[in-house]
C-alpha cells in the first residue's frame, strides 16, 4: 500500500512539474496566425518555446510561471518578420550621413558638411538616402560642390534605392574612374565631357571597393544599433538580402558570443567567393542564423531609370534601362542552383527583367515545386506574365511602401497603362495563394506599420491619395498580417519554427497598444510596440 501511495505521489509531483512554465501571457487578444487565424486569451512559454495557447482559465489553472504578464486586453501578434531588408546595410547607415528626406541638392550637401565637421577624423565620408525625384526639376546632381568642399577626402553618397551614387573627384580618382569609360550593367554619367560623379548600378562598385572592410568592433556597433531599432518596431526576424560570407561569419560569431540576438535569414550575394565558400557545404543553420538564399540582381531601380523595361520609359523615349549581367549569367546560375538546396532570389523591377527571370525559373523548375525561388520586388509585371509565377511556384517577394513612395512619379515613368501592372500585390498574391512582405530598409523606413498602411490602405502618412493608390491591388488586414509573419517565415523555409503562435514554435511575439486588425486607418501609424519577446526573452519594453 505504501508503494502505491508513493507511486501516486510521484505521479502527482511529476504532473505538477510538467505544468511549470517560464512565462504566461494572459488576458490578451492573441492572434495565433494559425491556418484558421484563430485567437486565444492566454499563452504559456517554457525554454523559449510556446507550450500551449487557450483561454485565461485554462492556461492559468494548468500552468504556473515565474513571470506572468496581464496584457490588459491588448493585442498580441507573432514577432514581425521583414521578408526583404538589409540589416547590415541599415546598421552601417546609422553611422553615415542621413540624407533621407532632403528636398534639394543644397540641403543634401549641407548635411554632408555638417557630418564631416562633427567627424573630423573620418577619411571616407559616406551617406545614404538622397532622391532627386523629390527635388525641383528631378534631375541628377553634379559633384562640383563636393569637389570644392572636400578636395582631399573621398565622399560617396548612395541614392535612396541603393542603385546609384554620387562621388566626389577624390573618390573617383581613388577608384580609377574616368570620363568615357563604359561598364556592363551600369552607367558613368558625363556632362560636357566631364564626370558628374553620378554612378548608376554597377558603375559605383569600384568606388565602394576602395573603402576598408569593417572591423569586429565596427560590426558590433552597427548591428547592435540596428537590432535595438528593429526590436522596438516589433521585428524579431530579418531577411538580409545580399551579404558576403565575411558578413555572415561576423554575424555568426556575434550571435554565438551573445552579442546579437536578432534572428536572421541570409541571402548570399551573387559572388564567386561566396559560391566557393558555401556551395560545396550547403546551407548553414543555427538557432538564430539560416544561410540558404542566393541574391541575384537582374536590373536596377525605377527611380534611377535602371529598371529594364520592355518598351521605352514614358519620360525618356530613347531609354529602356538594362540588365546588370549578360542573360547567360542568369541562365547558367539557375542551372547550377537548381541542383542544390539553395534558394535563388532575384531582384527584378522592370517588366523586361521580370520576364527574363521568370522564363529562366520556369525552364529549370519545370512546373509546380517546393524550391521556393523568389522574385524580389516583382515591381512591374506585364499582364501576360503574372501566370509565370504560378506555373513554377515562384514567390513574389514585395515591399508595399515602394508603391506609396513611387506613386507620385511612377505614372510618368511607366505611362497610364503599364503602371496598372506595377505594385500589383493582390494580383501577385493570387498566383500561389500567399505572399511575403518586407520593407527593403534602409531603402524605405524600417517601420512595419508603414508596410501595413501601404498594403491595406495604399496611402502615404498624410492620407494621400484620398481614395488610395490603385486600390484594386490592396491586401486585406489578415493577408497583410500573414505576409508579415507566417508567409514571410515560409518564404525563408522557417514556417515550422516561427511566424505563428502555435505549440512547439519559438516564442517570438509582440504586445501592441492598439490592435492592427481593428485600428482606424488614420491611426495605423500611431500604433506602438509595448513589448517584444524573442525566444521567450524580453528584448524590448518594460
Amino acid at each position: 500500500m505504501r508503494n502505491v501511495f508513493s507511486f501516486l505521489l510521484l505521479c502527482l509531483l511529476t504532473a505538477c512539474s510538467n505544468n511549470k512554465a517560464d512565462t504566461i501571457i494572459h488576458h490578451a487578444v492573441i492572434y495565433t496566425v494559425d491556418s484558421a487565424f484563430t485567437t486565444a486569451e492566454a499563452m504559456a512559454i517554457k525554454d523559449g518555446l510556446i507550450v500551449e495557447t487557450g483561454s485565461n482559465d485554462f492556461i492559468l489553472k494548468k500552468y504556473k510561471a515565474d513571470e506572468t504578464v496581464d496584457a490588459g486586453g491588448q493585442a498580441v501578434y507573432p514577432g514581425l518578420i521583414d521578408a526583404h531588408a538589409h540589416f547590415v546595410g541599415y546598421g552601417r547607415s546609422l553611422f553615415q550621413v542621413d540624407l533621407f528626406g532632403t528636398n534639394t541638392w543644397e540641403e543634401t550637401v549641407a548635411r554632408v558638411k555638417a557630418f564631416a565637421d562633427e567627424h573630423p577624423d573620418l577619411f571616407w565620408i559616406q551617406g545614404r538616402g538622397w532622391d532627386q525625384n523629390r527635388w525641383p526639376g528631378k534631375s541628377f546632381p553634379t559633384n562640383e560642390e563636393l569637389n570644392q568642399l572636400f578636395p582631399d577626402k573621398p565622399v560617396v553618397l548612395t541614392r535612396v534605392d541603393g542603385h546609384a551614387s554620387i562621388a566626389n573627384q577624390k573618390a573617383l580618382d581613388l577608384a580609377g574612374i574616368k570620363a568615357g569609360q563604359t561598364i556592363v550593367g551600369g552607367s558613368i554619367e558625363v556632362k560636357n565631357g566631364l564626370l558628374t560623379g553620378v554612378l548608376i548600378d554597377n558603375a559605383d562598385n569600384r568606388v565602394y571597393a576602395q573603402i576598408p572592410a569593417p572591423t569586429k568592433a565596427t560590426y558590433v556597433q552597427w548591428l547592435q544599433a540596428a537590432e535595438k531599432n528593429c526590436f522596438a518596431q516589433g521585428l524579431t526576424t530579418i531577411t538580409d538580402c545580399g551579404l558576403h560570407y565575411t558578413d555572415v561569419e561576423a554575424i555568426d560569431t556575434l550571435q554565438k558570443e551573445g552579442k546579437l540576438n536578432m534572428r536572421l535569414y541570409v541571402m548570399l550575394s551573387d559572388d564567386a567567393s561566396n559560391y566557393e565558400k558555401f556551395l560545396p557545404r550547403g546551407p548553414y543553420k543555427t538557432d538564430k542564423l539560416f544561410v540558404k538564399g542566393i541574391k541575384v540582381y537582374a536590373d536596377g531601380a525605377l527611380g534611377s531609370r535602371g529598371a529594364c523595361l520592355l518598351s521605352p520609359y514614358s519620360d525618356r523615349k530613347d531609354w529602356t534601362g538594362f540588365l546588370l549581367r549578360n542573360k547567360n549569367h542568369y541562365d547558367s546560375l539557375a542551372g547550377v542552383l537548381s541542383k542544390t538546396d539553395f534558394q535563388m532570389c532575384t531582384h527584378a523591377i522592370g517588366d523586361s527583367a521580370n520576364r527574363e527571370v521568370l522564363n529562366i525559373y520556369n525552364k529549370y523548375l519545370g512546373g509546380k515545386n517546393d524550391k521556393r525561388w523568389r522574385i524580389e520586388h516583382a515591381q512591374v509585371i506585364h499582364p501576360d506574365d503574372f501566370n509565370l509565377f504560378a506555373s513554377a511556384s515562384v514567390i513574389p517577394s514585395v515591399q508595399p511602401t515602394h508603391g506609396t513612395s513611387d506613386m507620385y512619379w511612377a505614372g510618368e515613368r511607366l505611362g497610364a497603362e503599364r503602371v496598372k501592372g506595377a505594385y500589383a500585390f493582390k494580383q501577385l498574391l493570387q498566383q500561389n495563394g500567399w505572399i511575403p512582405l518586407g520593407t527593403d530598409f534602409p531603402v524605405e523606413d524600417i517601420s512595419p506599420f508603414k508596410t501595413f498602411l501601404a498594403a491595406v490602405v495604399r496611402k502615404d502618412a498624410n492620407g494621400y491619395p484620398e481614395n488610395g493608390f490603385q486600390m484594386e491591388n490592396a491586401l486585406t488586414r489578415e493577408e497583410t498580417i500573414r505576409g508579415m509573419t507566417i508567409w514571410a517565415a515560409k518564404a525563408s523555409f522557417m514556417e515550422n519554427e516561427i511566424g505563428s503562435l502555435e505549440k512547439g514554435k519559438k516564442a517570438d511575439f509582440i504586445i501592441l497598444d492598439q490592435d492592427l486588425m481593428k485600428v482606424a486607418p488614420e491611426k495605423i501609424l500611431e500604433v506602438k510596440v509595448k513589448t517584444t519577446y524573442s525566444g521567450g526573452k524580453k528584448v524590448h519594453g518594460q
